[in-house]
């Protein structure tokens, strides 16, 4: 059993073979995905994937990239769409200073208000953070102390500072198929202090493929390579890693059903 706790098949990379991917997953024991959200105003065809199918779940959410087209967004804009039993979490937000595809200041803006709308409906956050460290630590804090959310680092690639603080205030740390690469050293350090209560695993599907797929479009099926490389860093059994990272996705994502489980 293993959870891909973050991809995007509503993308359409995926449009040809759909239902191929689909059963390359089951083959390699993915029993539920959660569908990040990226764009709001493309929710409803993610919701269209999680009432079709009842092991993938769905998040809400404006990624940083697409901050400039919802500058003028609210808290409540976003806790309207999670009313669907099939939305479990707000997201993907935050913040990526890398590409810079829209201004820092609504980046910041349309991230605390999705912030607060995690911290009102108790939904947990997925955070982007992207050579964004230090104000993502200052956001989350200032915000975490006037009232207090669940969420996690999705993709973690980021500062050992940022992994510290994150685990402080009892969020998860997700990894990606940036564990495999070869240059990794450093990231597969942190992921080794990381406690197994705190641990996710991911495919950001398409992106990211890992050894030994990197270079192909990613797909939930990959998540399997992810795990036994995370498997390997803890020193654990890929079953029990899976087993663990699987309970900590239901913990985390409580809205989330055990009922979508194997039914493929």
């Amino acid at each position: 059993m293993l959870v891909d706790s973050h991809c995007h098949l509503d993308f359409n990379d995926f449009e040809e073979d759909f239902e191929e991917v689909l059963n390359r997953a089951k083959e390699n024991g993915v029993t539920t995905i959660l569908n990040a959200g990226n764009n709001i105003n493309e929710l409803e065809q993610q919701l269209e994937l999680s009432e079709k199918y009842p092991f993938i779940y769905t998040a809400v959410g404006v990624h940083p990239h697409n901050a400039s087209e919802y500058k003028d967004i609210k808290a409540e804009d976003f806790i309207a769409q999670t009313k669907h039993k099939k939305v479990v979490g707000i997201g993907e937000c935050g913040l990526d200073y890398y590409y810079d595809y829209s201004p820092k200041e609504e980046q910041v803006k349309v991230f605390v208000e999705q912030i607060r709308a995690a911290q009102q409906t108790g939904l947990p956050l997925i955070i982007h953070t992207r050579d964004a460290d230090e104000d993502t630590i200052e956001i989350l804090k200032e915000e975490y102390e006037k009232a207090p959310f669940s969420g996690e680092i999705h993709c973690f690639s980021s500062s050992k500072k940022l992994a510290e603080f994150a685990l402080s205030i009892g969020f998860y740390l997700s990894a990606s198929g940036i564990i495999t690469f070869n240059k990794s050293n450093d990231l597969r350090d942190i992921f080794a202090e990381v406690p197994l209560d705190r641990l996710l695993v991911e495919t950001d599907a398409p992106f990211l493929a890992p050894i030994p797929m990197r270079g192909r479009r990613n797909e939930p099926s990959f998540v399997l390579h992810t795990a036994e490389k995370l498997a390997q860093i803890k020193d654990i059994s890929l079953e029990e890693l899976a087993q663990i990272t699987s309970d900590n996705f239901f913990k985390l994502f409580r809205k989330a059903s055990d009922k979508g489980r194997y039914e493929f």
